[in-house]
């Protein structure tokens, strides 16, 4: 009868892995509860349709271009929109497989095709050179469009961002959603299961206050992981991981360049994202001693105020 009693196991594994299926959420659902009044949709060539908000005086000395990181939105840059759209004009996207951007099914993810993204809501809103800033993925999207589109960009903001070329590995270890993100198997259930117990974990981690992490902030991040496609698309294979770099790689960076670190960061170690800082020339590095992985959020008055002091002292008027 021991091949009862390992039926009966597999029978139970697979009850338990069912009640944590969560079917997708319709599109329409989504945007009436994550959209705003200053959403905008791009319909791209390749199927895409890009959810944007462009912010802030469209004859602003400076425009900012914000890319998030990965299984993020565009929502976590509202703290420094609400500081600095005043002053500035503040364009906020969405990726694929991220927010509220559409993409079809045979769509891949790849460091240029996420450059591509950027370009063409920079080109549908006929920017000129720009400021583009990102967060962790959102981070190596930014200095990826910079050294790809030199002439664009007039300045380039890092915030605890990803791909700096050295091994992988923090103290704690990355949140779990990472760690099966790593794994086929894993890749194969997250394609299904409710995201919210990984992402409690992760947001806990990367917020480093846990009095940040909210029901409301849970609620946006799982309710927007089930968006139909994203879990297929960002466990799924990707297209190439782009051209290899070297520290050396990001002395062809021209533009002024802010680099800012959580010393805190428990997704990225610090001393990684702080390393684009002694590659970039002439870059200038704020370090948050208190600040996990995403200090726009966690401390977004000293964040936004440091931001504010680079673009004044560095980003010269168009």
């Amino acid at each position: 009868m021991r091949w009862a009693g390992r039926l009966l196991a597999v029978g139970l594994i697979l009850v338990g892995l069912s009640a944590c299926v969560a079917p997708d959420l319709p599109y329409a659902e989504l945007e009436e509860r994550y959209a705003s009044p200053a959403s905008r949709y791009l319909e791209t060539d390749e199927g895409l349709r890009i959810h944007y908000r462009d912010e802030g005086p469209r004859d602003a000395p400076t425009t900012i271009v914000l890319v998030h990181g990965f299984a993020a939105s565009l929502h976590a840059w509202e703290p420094w929109v609400a500081r600095l759209s005043p002053d500035y004009r503040m364009v906020s996207l969405d990726l694929p497989g991220h927010g509220l951007t559409r993409a079809p099914e045979d769509y891949e993810i790849t460091p240029a095709s996420q450059v591509a993204v950027v370009d063409a809501v920079a080109g549908h809103l006929e920017l000129e050179p720009f400021v583009v800033a990102g967060n962790s993925m959102g981070g190596a999207v930014a200095w990826r469009y910079t050294l790809a589109h030199p002439d664009k960009v007039r300045g380039l903001v890092l915030v605890n961002a990803a791909g700096w070329p050295q091994a992988e590995g923090a103290e704690s270890g990355p949140p779990l959603v990472f760690r099966l993100l790593a794994n086929p198997l894993g890749r194969a259930l997250l394609r299904n299961l409710d995201p919210r117990p990984l992402a409690k974990d992760g947001l806990v981690q990367a917020y480093e206050d846990e009095s940040l992490v909210t029901p409301e902030l849970v609620d946006r991040y799982v309710a927007l992981a089930r968006a139909p496609g994203h879990r297929a698309l960002l466990t799924g294979r990707r297209g190439g991981a782009g051209e290899a770099v070297t520290p050396e790689t990001f002395a062809a960076i021209s533009a002024p360049t802010l680099v800012m670190v959580g010393a805190r960061d428990q997704v990225i170690p610090a001393a990684r994202s702080a390393g684009f800082a002694e590659a970039i020339p002439d870059a200038r590095k704020v370090v948050y001693p208190q600040g996990g992985h995403v200090p726009m959020e966690q401390m977004p008055d000293e964040s936004a105020r440091d931001l504010r002091a680079f673009l004044e002292e560095r980003i010269a008027a168009p």
